[in-house]
């Protein structure tokens, strides 16, 4: 008991250590009281229980994901210095908890994850080109590309791949790509107008959305190195997001 308990005591002092001497990886660290203030607003989504809890969910949800996204803000700048990592509480890279509910069957007031979007300096919205990341208790994930590209974005994305298909394929087929993430999001029934249906790639032409995912557990992200497990799957995306702002016709 003794030389265990002893064993214990070094481990945490050395973790503890680290932790101190290192304020970029303590101020970013993601706390596990993050995913457990989303279990119980899944449990309890209601403006009274929120109401009541909002302290909470400042101190446990918001503001340790503002200090990832500032923390963020430098590895973003070495992948591309025209990706922003904005910590502003309103208008910057974190999503609201607040729904949306003025189209929406679901009446729930609060979203039940938390997201944050580091999109492009030439894009306003979620639909510009851009890196993301998705904590929720039901499933973890970064990601990568374009989510639901405007008309002619879409179009000039699917350009770009019939012009150049050995760059699409070198990009999406590469190992370190392929290995670590999967291709998401929609697609249309038939064949884009416009494009041969017969093309090699007409299932990568059908795409809505170009989006690069890799799912995360929830102790990879709460662990104290996450921040730089995220900027490598970052620079590990880059390609696919360049490929995708140079053909959305924005420089990366």
């Amino acid at each position: 008991m003794g030389p265990t308990l002893t064993l214990l005591q070094h481990s945490t002092y050395f973790l503890f250590t680290i932790v101190i001497n290192n304020p970029r990886m303590a101020a970013a660290t993601i706390p596990s009281a993050l995913f457990d203030f989303l279990r119980d607003l899944t449990a309890n989504n209601r403006r009274d229980w929120f109401q009541a809890n909002k302290a909470r969910y400042l101190a446990e949800a918001r503001d340790p994901m503002l200090a990832f996204i500032r923390a963020f803000a430098a590895p973003l700048a070495a992948v591309s210095p025209h990706f922003v990592a904005d910590p502003r509480p309103n208008g910057g890279s974190l999503f609201r908890i607040y729904r949306d509910l003025r189209f929406s069957r679901d009446k729930t007031p609060y979203k039940t994850n938390i997201g944050a979007h580091f999109r492009h300096a030439a894009g306003k919205d979620v639909h510009a080109p851009g890196f993301y990341l998705h904590l929720d208790p039901e499933r973890c994930f970064a990601a990568a590309g374009v989510w639901r590209p405007g008309g002619p974005v879409v179009r000039r994305i699917r350009e770009a791949i019939v012009e150049n298909p050995d760059a699409w394929l070198a990009v999406t087929r590469a190992p370190d790509f392929h290995e670590t993430f999967e291709l998401h999001g929609g697609s249309l029934k038939r064949p884009p107008r416009g494009f041969p249906k017969d093309h090699p790639l007409i299932a990568d032409l059908k795409r809505t959305d170009f989006v690069a995912v890799a799912n995360l557990t929830e102790a990879e992200v709460t662990a104290p190195d996450f921040l730089d497990r995220f900027a490598r799957l970052t620079r590990r995306a880059a390609p696919f997001t360049a490929l995708l702002s140079r053909a959305a016709g924005v420089p990366f």
